[in-house]
């Protein structure tokens, strides 16, 4: 079992900015997907290759796993190289981190993004973490707030003790 950290807990995002970073990134994710349908589309039509033919053509299996595999690949790279971050959590200011206050691990956003694929997972939130949050032990926190509860903490730390000057 993970350490939880209460600053961690108390810095979290609020369900109306998780609900908006998860509308943000579908949007990202669907003109993503567009595009991708789109240079699909147009190299079929230069070089007679059967995988970009199939790209878009597929059937419905083929669209859900190619939806779902975008899906967790988006997430994945996002916040695994971009600092627990997504297109959508820059806008709003917040982040992912472990619960107990580190950068999370590849194999926390690998397990983070694979149970977002879970059927209800967006209902999760109904309580009170969602579910590739528990499962992964990551949290969505405010960037400001957290910054400023460590430096304010860091500050009366320090309080009494020598300066070396």
């Amino acid at each position: 079992m993970k350490k939880i950290l209460n600053i961690v807990e108390y810095n979290k995002a609020s369900l109306w900015i998780r609900l908006a970073n998860n509308f943000i990134d579908l949007t990202v994710v669907y003109i993503t997907n567009y595009l991708i349908t789109i240079i699909c589309n147009f190299l079929y039509k230069i070089t007679s290759i059967d995988f970009f033919y199939f790209y878009n053509n597929g059937g419905i299996l083929w669209g859900i796993f190619i939806g779902n595999f975008n899906y967790i690949l988006y997430y994945f790279l996002m916040e695994n190289y971009l600092d627990g971050r997504t297109v959508s959590k820059y806008i709003t200011g917040t982040k992912v981190i472990s619960t107990d206050g580190s950068k999370p691990s590849s194999k926390q956003i690998i397990y983070r993004s694979l149970s977002r694929i879970v059927p209800f997972d967006g209902l999760s939130f109904l309580g009170v973490n969602g579910w590739h949050d528990s499962w992964s032990y990551t949290r969505v926190i405010n960037v400001k707030n957290y910054i400023s509860e460590i430096q304010a903490k860091s500050e009366i730390d320090s309080l009494g003790k020598k300066e070396i000057a």
